[in-house]
């Protein structure tokens, strides 16, 4: 909280979807290590990137989340075989759907994290809170509002044209 004004200060939240084989391996690594990374991260264990929907992570972001963190074995090491590629291609096709909402690309970030890599799992967390933390809250949960209220607004004025439709 903020001594002057006695608000609370805004801290960036952000889901992560790590995969069990490498990802999540590489956090719980980082963790008995004691290696020291922002608190802002709640993470979601998958059996592999692959099974991340690009669902999940709208919903993450209508949800009030302000960014989203995806982790995957290396190409090549899947333990799946392909399954990081398949994430591979939804991110990009999500990433531009992202744009088209106006929503900034940094928000989302896809990174390849094997289970060795607890160093990495700290610098990548540490660098997305910090990313995040400059471009404040998505705010989407109350633009979501907005919209709703703008459909009902068009629906109640346009009402006899729609029961004709």
């Amino acid at each position: 909280m903020s001594e002057r004004t006695g608000k609370k200060k805004w801290e960036p939240k952000i889901i992560a979807f790590f995969c069990n084989w490498c990802t999540y391996t590489a956090a719980d690594l980082a963790g008995v290590s004691r290696l020291k990374y922002a608190p802002n991260v709640k993470v979601i264990r998958l059996m592999c990137s692959g099974r991340v929907d690009p669902q999940f992570i709208l919903q993450s972001l209508a949800s009030g989340a302000d960014g989203v963190l995806i982790g995957g074995c290396h190409p090549g090491d899947c333990h799946y075989s392909e399954g990081n590629y398949k994430m591979l291609r939804r991110f990009r096709l999500l990433q531009r759907v992202l744009e088209s909402m106006g929503i900034e690309k940094e928000r989302v970030r896809l990174e390849w994290i094997s289970a060795s890599e607890g160093e990495k799992v700290k610098t990548v967390i540490n660098d997305m809170v910090e990313t995040i933390s400059k471009l404040g809250p998505l705010g989407l949960p109350g633009s979501i509002s907005m919209f709703d209220e703008d459909l009902t607004e068009i629906k109640h004025t346009n009402k006899e044209v729609l029961e004709h439709a």
